[in-house]
Formats: C-alpha cells, structure tokens, sequence
C-alpha cells in the first residue's frame, strides 16, 4: 500500500487518496437521494476510523455492501466532498473498496474529521456570520456599499 493517509490529515481538498480507513464503526441505513443532476440515487453513511480520528464515508449503491461493521477496509484513490459544510469521503468511479490487509484494534473515536463545518467555497472553517466580518461563501468581503444609497437617491430626486 503505496502513500496512505491517516484520517487527520484528510482536508476538504483532499483527492486521490488512499486510507487504510481502519475499523468499520458504524453503518448507516441507505437513504435514496436525489443528485444535482436530478437521478435518485441510494447512499449508505459509514463511520472509519484509523489510529488518528473518524470520518464518514459516503457509500453509493452497491458500495455500501463492500462495508460491515468491525471490518477494516482500505480506500484506493479516494476524496473528499463537503456535504452541507461537513467532509466525507467517497470512492468514485476511478476508486475502490477492499478489505484491509490486517485488523485494527486501536482507533481515534475521539477526533471525528466531518464534525468540522467548513466554508464550501473556500474550505476553511466556519464561524458565526459576525465573526466572519461579512464574508461570503468564497472568503472574499461584500464591497462597502455605505452612503451609496443615499446618494444615489439625491441624484434621483434632483432630477
């Protein structure tokens, strides 16, 4: 297994990376989904968790049986969406899902990596709106637009 990366190091714009995802904790339930493109879709939530933190692996169709809870699996050029602010990891088309190659028995429950809200845009973290100074979505500030109003309404009234 050629440059695997640990679960903590997984970042919004991680892509084409392969996770030893470590234990199987949790599998979801399939939801049906509409996608962007307007197809139903059938998705399963799955939490991994290796050595050094958990995250939630989105699993389409029939991924989801390639997953039960207790097994270790291994993610071969995997990424990461953010689904409403949170990081989860997906295998797509060019990806796979096989079972690791040994067991985990020691897991990091403790730091979950799709807890995190993220800026969709931008990939960094969220805060409040009055924190964030106005900014929005792709971090760049809204252009002051004190007084204009007033003037142009002036210039409006003068004429």
């Amino acid at each position: 297994m050629e440059g695997v990366t640990k679960i903590k190091d997984l970042s919004p714009s991680s892509r084409r990376v392969n996770v030893l995802g470590g234990k199987v904790l949790n599998v979801g339930e399939p939801k049906v989904i509409q996608t962007r493109f307007g197809e139903e879709k059938s998705v399963t939530e799955v939490v991994i968790a290796d050595d050094t933190g958990k995250i939630t692996l989105s699993l389409w169709g029939d991924q989801a049986s390639q997953a039960s809870q207790g097994q270790t699996i291994y993610i071969d050029n995997g990424y990461i969406t953010l689904v409403k602010g949170h990081m989860r990891l997906n295998v797509g088309k060019y990806g796979s899902i096989k079972e690791g190659p040994e067991a985990v028995d020691e897991v990091n429950e403790e730091l979950d990596m799709s807890e995190k809200e993220y800026e969709p845009s931008s990939g960094t973290a969220a805060t409040t709106g009055a924190a964030r100074g106005g900014s929005r979505g792709g971090g760049e500030t809204a252009p002051s637009t004190e007084g204009t109003t007033t003037t142009r309404t002036s210039e409006l009234l003068a004429h």
